[in-house]
């Protein structure tokens, strides 16, 4: 996992529109990008939504917030859809990315290991260096408290 001060890992994963997504390409603003497991589950709905309330305070902060997760764009299509949700969620099927910023992990459930995404947001500063980051994030409330760290770039 990156710590604050590193330079951010490349991202360069398709949306659920289909148009691709790079890092980079947003450098000179900040950028939250987030990893959930799964779309349209309780804890990734309640976490998104809470993004999706605080858009325009992100928006006016200069902010662009990205969802990552292992699903599908089309999985994401239907996602945002359902839930009106007006940010970018970006599909990692290869992990890749979960991989480079140290999210793909072996959990477990029921006596069973597996490996999936542990939920963590990184706040990526205007120079593309990790200005802070939450591990283990707890959906709720979550969005309020990264908003708090984008003002205070």
């Amino acid at each position: 996992m990156p710590n604050k001060g590193d330079s951010a890992p490349e991202i360069t994963l398709p949306g659920g529109d289909g148009t691709v997504v790079s890092l980079s390409g947003l450098r000179g603003k900040p950028v939250v990008v987030y990893f959930y497991p799964k779309d349209d589950t309780p804890g990734c709905t309640v976490e998104a939504l809470g993004f999706e309330a605080l858009g325009a305070e992100f928006s006016k902060a200069g902010a662009e917030v990205l969802g990552i997760s292992p699903d599908s764009p089309a999985s994401h299509c239907r996602f945002q859809k359902k839930h009106g949700l007006g940010f970018r969620l970006l599909s990692d099927q290869e992990h890749q990315a979960a991989e480079a910023y140290g999210v793909w992990v072996e959990k477990s459930m029921y006596g069973k290991t597996y490996m999936g995404i542990q939920r963590a947001t990184f706040l990526v500063d205007a120079s593309g260096k990790i200005a802070r980051l939450w591990p283990k994030v707890k959906p709720e409330g979550h969005a309020e408290e990264v908003l708090e760290a984008v003002r205070a770039l």
